[in-house]
């Protein structure tokens, strides 16, 4: 085996130009990579710095504007309750029978004396017939007697008169004076008789109307409380009868009642203002006055009924309506009755004689030039500037600039 032959390593040479940097080189190049560093640091930090993101924060309060009514501002006190007719009635029948027809349904409007429904009759149509037969055989015996009075009279008269000349025995005188009173007994027997089958005829015409229910007075049927064929009577004397046909109430005469707490009682008066919301129409409102504070309270609950009367009462409000109402300082003008853009006055900014207020927007106030218009105690009406909707701030707990980071508190 031939052994290689070994490396001439005196021909290697490190060429100048291929040396690596110096020390010093090495040191300033670490300086520079260093202020370089330092610089991007600053930027970034300056740009953060600028946007806010390293600033804290700052707590504040918010209100999300919306459609507020004037009476919010006005009102004294409020209060809950129920849509009542002062007028209501449960109809039922003065006569115990079958229910042989119902004439109406919920909801249908009746007139005071219309007919609502019909118990069956048949057997008190006929003795009312038959009261009416009997008045024609009293009127007819009444005639006969009337007429037997007039003959006897005559008889009477004339045989006075010749008993005074002596032309009639007083045997014939004494018989015709008998038919002559025996005529005007019958006659008024037979009057009598007409007077009873006339009272009869009353009574038969009375039971007859019981079996008709009218309405007691004009209004609208709430509910229907019995059915062809079941059994009516009155105050539900009979097993399984209904005491009551329909209910109905005169909606003409719908109020709110509302339980006001004696310790607030002072801020009410009859006569005063006030404000009806129902929860059937949560964005409308009904002016309202107080018609009555019921003199009398309620020991276990420490409240009195208030009354209040709708000053337009409106069709679309039923009975037992749940109600809130507001007692308000003041009359509500024409141009208070339709909601506007408000918020609260101490959300707005005085500016160089400008008003503003902060808006938020992701996360961050935006200072926003408004226009107000009217005032209602601490509401302000917005007249441009703000949209339903947007969300402000209602209350700083620091101050605050224009495009700073805002954590909103409940």
């Amino acid at each position: 085996m031939v052994e290689p032959e070994p490396a001439d390593l005196s021909r290697l040479r490190i060429h100048p130009d291929r040396r690596g940097p110096s020390p010093e080189e090495h040191r300033r190049g670490r300086l520079l990579l260093w202020v370089a560093l330092a610089t991007g640091i600053a930027v970034v930090a300056g740009l953060l710095a600028w946007s806010g993101v390293l600033s804290p924060a700052v707590e504040v309060h918010t209100f999300k504007v919306g459609p507020v009514f004037a009476s919010r501002a006005l009102t004294l006190l409020n209060a809950s309750g129920y849509v009542v007719a002062q007028r209501k009635a449960a109809v039922s029948s003065k006569a115990t029978g079958i229910l042989d027809t119902l004439y109406v349904e919920e909801g249908k409007r009746v007139e005071a004396g219309e007919i609502i429904a019909q118990l069956e009759n048949r057997d008190l149509e006929a003795t009312l017939a038959e009261a009416q037969a009997g008045l024609q055989v009293a009127q007819a015996a009444l005639r006969n007697a009337e007429a037997e009075l007039h003959d006897a009279t005559l008889q009477f008269n004339r045989s006075k008169s010749l008993r005074e000349s002596g032309a009639v025995s007083e045997q014939s005188y004494d018989a015709v004076e008998a038919r002559y009173k025996k005529a005007v007994a019958s006659e008024r027997s037979a009057r009598f008789a007409v007077d009873r089958t006339e009272a009869t005829i009353r009574v038969a015409s009375v039971n007859l109307e019981y079996s008709f229910i009218r309405a007691p007075f004009s209004g609208v049927i709430l509910t229907k409380n019995a059915d062809k064929g079941e059994i009516v009577a009155p105050f539900g004397a009979s097993v399984n009868a209904k005491a009551a046909v329909v209910t109905m109430a005169d909606l003409g005469s719908l109020m709110v009642e509302v339980d006001v707490a004696e310790s607030s009682l002072g801020k009410v008066r009859v006569g005063g203002p006030a404000e009806i919301k129902l929860d059937a129409f949560p964005d409308e409102r009904f002016p309202a006055t107080v018609h009555m504070i019921v003199p009398t309270a309620d020991r276990s609950k420490a409240t009195v009924l208030t009354k209040l009367k709708f000053d337009r009462l409106d069709d679309r409000v039923l009975p037992e309506m749940s109600t809130k109402a507001a007692f308000l300082e003041r009359p509500l003008k024409e141009d208070e009755h339709d909601p506007v853009i408000a918020i609260p006055a101490q959300a707005i900014r005085q500016e160089n004689k400008t008003e503003a207020v902060f808006r938020i927007q992701n996360g961050r106030v935006r200072q926003v030039p408004v226009k107000t218009g009217r005032r209602w105690g601490e509401t302000v009406e917005i007249l441009s500037g703000l949209a339903e909707g947007d969300m402000i701030v209602f209350q700083l707990m620091l101050a605050v600039k224009d495009g700073a980071r805002v954590k909103i508190l409940e």
